[in-house]
């Protein structure tokens, strides 16, 4: 028995022993295969923390940021009188009203003047006299204005911050594939008479226009003295857009050119395509012509690509004119300014119908 007992506890022991020692062993293989993984994989994971940086930097807010009304310092808390060109009637709508929203200080009020129709020449003389803090132009400064201006102790600024197309609608019963603008401008100077001469139906051109020196939109040159063209004798003189247009509507054989805004978009007429050549016309609409008859489910779409890339023929710019006189004025002009030449603002001028200029 004591032999047996003695034999026992060594033997026990021994398992024991085994036991740690077996435990220990594949503690100390864990440790090192960890350490042989970790070892090996360290450089991917240097690679993904770098990585993880780099995304975090690209993200950064201190990259370029797109700039809004918001971004725009400098805007001064006042009540401001503007008018001027009704090709801006569209901005005045959209954009104007949401420059109200997002910077309320600034108050803007549409004034019409007080004898005649809105225009960018009336917008102009309203500034001139004291009437508007600001204007709207679809024409640049004259050398007139220039001079009254600084008769007056200030100076003129023209801001660009859009660019407008120049439309030519018919009547849709009008069969004729487009005109160049040379043709147009004969057209107008009493030159072409019938649309058989530029590929028509025997038919009279009666052309419909504003008064050139009051007009928003013209087809000459403006390098040339609009005061120094005579029109031809069948031309026949509106006093509004909505007039023409319900002229045009009635008269097969009319035609009238305005704002591409003002004009493509409307069911009761045709847009022409142009062109600097007859085999060159480009349409100031987009796709194909909606009919009359589709109208006004689907409308015509201002060709504003064609207009910002400089293919189509006749445009006009839309200029802020900045009365410069170191008083609110001149403040109140700039901040309109650069709220329409910012990102938002630019944005917005194209969904307007306009090309913007950035």
């Amino acid at each position: 028995m004591d032999n047996t007992n003695r034999r026992k506890i060594p033997f026990n022991g021994e398992i024991a022993l085994f036991l740690r020692g077996l435990i220990i062993g594949k503690i100390l293989t864990i440790l090192v295969l960890g350490g042989v993984a970790w070892w090996l994989l360290r450089p991917y994971t240097l690679v993904r923390k770098n990585t993880v940086a780099t995304s975090s930097q690209n993200s950064n807010p201190a990259s370029p940021v797109v700039s809004n009304f918001q971004s725009v310092a400098n805007v001064p808390v006042a009540s401001v009188n503007y008018g001027g060109s009704t090709a801006w009637a569209p901005i005045r709508q959209l954009v104007d009203s949401q420059i109200q929203s997002d910077r309320p200080e600034l108050q803007l009020h549409y004034q019409d003047p007080n004898n005649g129709n809105p225009s960018s020449s009336s917008g102009i003389r309203m500034l001139l006299d004291g009437q508007l803090d600001f204007a709207q132009s679809s024409r640049p400064l004259t050398e007139s204005e220039h001079s009254l201006a600084k008769q007056r102790g200030f100076t003129l600024e023209q801001r660009q911050i859009g660019t407008d197309g120049i439309a030519v609608v018919v009547n849709p019963s009008l069969q004729v594939p487009g005109l160049t603008v040379d043709q147009l401008q004969q057209i107008y100077l009493g030159q072409i008479t019938n649309w058989k001469q530029v590929g028509g139906p025997d038919l009279p051109i009666t052309p419909l226009s504003e008064r050139l020196e009051k007009a928003d939109s013209v087809i000459f040159s403006r390098n040339q003295n609009l005061q120094n063209i005579q029109l031809g004798s069948h031309v026949k003189f509106i006093s509004s857009t909505t007039e023409a247009l319900r002229q045009v509507s009635k008269i097969p054989g009319s035609l009238y050119y305005a704002s591409a805004r003002a004009v493509v978009p409307q069911c009761t007429v045709k847009p022409l395509p142009l062109g600097l050549t007859s085999t060159e016309l480009i349409s100031p609409y987009r796709d194909s012509l909606v009919t009359p008859d589709q109208c006004p489910r689907q409308r015509n779409q201002i060709n504003t690509e064609a207009i910002k890339n400089g293919s189509y023929p006749i445009t006009t710019n839309l200029f802020v004119i900045i009365k410069q006189n170191n008083g609110q004025a001149q403040q109140v002009g700039e901040a309109y300014a650069q709220l329409l030449l910012t990102d938002q603002g630019q944005k917005a001028i194209e969904r307007a119908g306009f090309a913007g200029v950035r």
